[in-house]
């Protein structure tokens, strides 16, 4: 790639005038959403088509704000087909070139400008061999930077007689890497430009492997094995961009939901979608998707044993909360009299009994029968009733708000939410017991007991929790709302038309099966790295992932190769740990050697925190504008980033704020998924005796570097590191 490339003026020419395309566009559609302004009257039917046109030309508003984000990254000359039966007369050999950007553009004559890069036209330019050029004759990468054009690089195909193809000016024909990189140059560049805290999209470089999962058919779940540094997140976004513009219909009525790991991660991808003109598409934590609970801010906050985590986590627990949602349906002790009119009405115990037992069989969801149970009471109790004709309504509107009455219902058929009825379970050893011994040994029903707060809205849930108080949503159902014709909306589990997951290798089968609930048709993209599976129950392969997945359609298995992020010399090291945690898997090739290899600090114990400041100041003084990580041993958190205070340095706290500092300190449980321009990694065998899947932590933390890494301990290095 050269700045002195013959044909660099004409291609900024070319996209100067494609940005004057795209202000008109934007001009147009507000002076078109301007029309409907002044019309706000009218029948329903108007205001509502006003309505929906209005956000259509919301929505291709927000498409065209593109901020800094280049517009135009590529172009390719494709040979054109002669149809002679159609009398087609063009010249042979003719060529016809595309620009491929961000988003489709037209002229004023409604001509193409700018191709969308997920338009099938496209999909040559990321998907071309020499082997194989679909029908290119040269395939031309734009480094740009916003609206500058900075450089170009040409891959010819065929004979080379099309122009300009190499650095030097001269033609050239492509040859295919070994690696299979294409417009290596151009990624290069963008591989090398410092970290923003915020993870890009790869939309200008995508690679051939990495477009074939993008572009693969919307059906069943797509599972993507990826070292890291191999781009599977960003990838599984641009598919979700990808399907979206392929299935506009009905994908975004049916919506599409993003699940990551925490919310550092979600603050980190948060500008990908948008980006690429998809701003409607909702990212969330697990947690976010059960309402009206509290959450611990960060796990340390509320943790679970390690036998809780394991055992929340086991399918098992559905059955349990079956039962202990069943244990809540009694019959009452003893007849149930109270005072009406001149005398008496009765429910008898066994009549109680029948009632209850009847709505078990007549209902699915535990509150829907809620209703159904008191008619039966109602309609028992005023047949009780001996003196002279009474109806159901009339003794329901003397007793119902007896103590007595209400503690009937209470015991015979409660109205309750998930967190009511987690909150009373786990507050108690024999509801435990009576829930959990026909499926759990006693350590385990009995390493769920916590000690029960004085409300509900009191309790701080673990994330562990997340998935039983969905489970228990699932058995509970909707509550029904007073003088409301509908259940309560708040109790209803939303599904979506395509679910993407990342870092699913972490997620427990209770968390899989709570995501597959919310799946309208099966179809997901599901990325991770067993290799790096820190959870409680880390799978072994992908098949104990995917039997707890939708079944409607096969499932497939794609793997990435080329690792793009971290460099060949870190790879080395955190290859090492890697083999000793999943001697089984393989680890991605590197596409960079990198320039420096990882330091390593050997200090004493007391000056341990001096030796982190150190290090700290040195990689910051190395990368520059970059962005880096202070990796460290959950429990000492709060010690280093005290020391960093204490010592003037300027930094954020991952678990608060993101990477939004130049320098940030990062628990080890939430670094997953990130990536930082240089990286300080502190007390590797801390890191790995207090996770459960300690070497894969420590996996996970070597290998968030784009440059730089250095390992500062006081302890000896696990044998796995030396």
């Amino acid at each position: 790639m050269t700045q002195h490339h013959p044909d660099l003026a004409a291609e900024q020419e070319f996209i100067d005038f494609a940005y004057r395309c795209l202000e008109q566009s934007k001009v147009d559609a507000w002076k078109m959403r301007g029309l409907h302004e002044g019309t706000l009257g009218g029948t329903f039917q108007a205001r509502y088509e006003r309505d929906v046109y209005d956000e259509a030309v919301f929505n291709r508003l927000t498409q065209l704000d593109l901020g800094d984000a280049a517009l135009v990254f590529g172009r390719i000359d494709r040979h054109v087909v002669n149809d002679e039966a159609a009398g087609d007369s063009q010249h042979p050999g003719a060529v016809e070139n595309f620009h491929i950007g961000r988003l489709a553009v037209a002229d004023e004559n409604a001509d193409p400008v700018v191709v969308d890069w997920r338009a099938p036209v496209a999909e040559p330019f990321y998907r071309a061999t020499g082997r194989d050029p679909l029908g290119l004759a040269r395939r031309r990468h734009f480094h740009v930077h916003g609206r500058e054009l900075l450089g170009l690089e040409d891959e010819l195909f065929g004979d080379g007689h099309l122009g300009i193809g190499a650095e030097d000016g001269t033609s050239s024909a492509t040859i295919d890497r070994a690696d299979g990189i294409r417009g290596y140059s151009t990624l290069l560049a963008v591989l090398e430009r410092g970290r923003t805290g915020q993870l890009g999209d790869i939309v200008a470089t995508i690679q051939g492997e990495q477009d074939e999962i993008i572009r693969s058919p919307q059906a069943g779940v797509l599972v993507v094995q990826g070292g890291p540094g191999t781009g599977k997140t960003v990838v599984a976004l641009h598919r979700a961009a990808y399907l979206l513009y392929t299935f506009r219909f009905p994908l975004e009525d049916q919506g599409v939901l993003v699940i990551g790991p925490n919310r550092v991660f979600l603050r980190y991808i948060e500008r990908v979608l948008p980006s690429l003109g998809e701003a409607g598409v909702e990212q969330v934590v697990l947690a976010d998707l059960v309402p009206d609970v509290q959450w611990a801010r960060y796990s340390i906050d509320a943790p679970d044993s390690p036998l809780a985590a394991r055992v929340k986590g086991d399918l098992q627990m559905s059955l349990v909360i079956d039962k202990a949602v069943t244990d809540r349906e009694r019959a009452l002790r003893e007849d149930l009299v109270v005072p009406f009119r001149t005398g008496y009405v009765r429910l008898r115990a066994e009549e109680s009994n029948r009632i209850v037992k009847a709505a078990q069989r007549r209902f699915r969801k535990h509150n829907a029968a809620r209703r159904w149970v008191e008619t039966e009471v109602w309609t028992a109790m005023a047949e009780s009733w001996r003196h002279d004709s009474v109806s159901p309504a009339q003794v329901k509107e003397a007793i119902r708000a007896l103590p007595e009455v209400r503690a009937a219902f209470e015991r015979m058929w409660p109205v309750l939410t998930p967190a009511q009825l987690l909150h009373d379970l786990f507050g108690s050893k024999a509801l435990l017991k009576l829930a959990g011994a026909r499926h759990l040994p006693e350590n385990e029903y009995l390493a769920l007991y916590r000690e029960r707060m004085p409300e509900v809205a009191d309790v701080r849930w673990t994330e562990h929790d997340v998935a039983l108080l969905d489970e228990a949503r699932s058995y509970l159902g909707a509550r029904a709302v007073k003088g409301a014709t509908k259940p309560d909306e708040a109790d209803e589990i939303r599904t979506f038309g395509h679910i993407v997951i990342d870092e699913v290798q972490d997620l427990t089968p209770m968390q899989l099966r709570m995501v597959s609930r919310r799946s309208l048709n099966g179809s997901m993209t599901v990325v991770g790295d067993i290799a790096q599976a820190t959870g409680a129950l880390a799978p072994n392969d992908w098949d104990d992932v995917l039997r707890h997945l939708p079944t409607q359609k096969p499932a497939r298995v794609i793997g990435l190769s080329v690792g793009y992020r971290i460099p060949a010399n870190i790879m080395e090291l955190a290859n090492r740990v890697m083999m000793a945690a999943t001697p089984s898997l393989r680890a991605p090739t590197s596409v960079r050697i990198g320039d420096e290899h990882p330091e390593f600090l050997h200090v004493a114990p007391s000056e341990l925190m001096t030796a982190v400041v150190g290090a700290t100041k040195e990689l910051d003084a190395d990368v520059g504008e970059g962005n880096i990580a202070v990796v460290v041993p959950d429990a000492m958190f709060e010690a280093v980033s005290t020391a960093l205070d204490e010592a003037g340095i300027e930094h954020g706290k991952a678990t608060r704020m993101g990477l939004t500092m130049g320098i940030t300190v990062v628990p080890v449980s939430v670094v997953k998924g990130l990536e930082l321009d240089g990286v300080v990694v502190v007390e590797p065998a801390d890191i790995v005796a207090g996770e459960q899947q300690g070497l894969r932590a420590l996996y996970v933390a070597l290998t968030r570097s784009t440059q730089r890494l250095t390992i500062v301990h006081a302890k000896s290095l696990p044998d796995a590191m030396l």
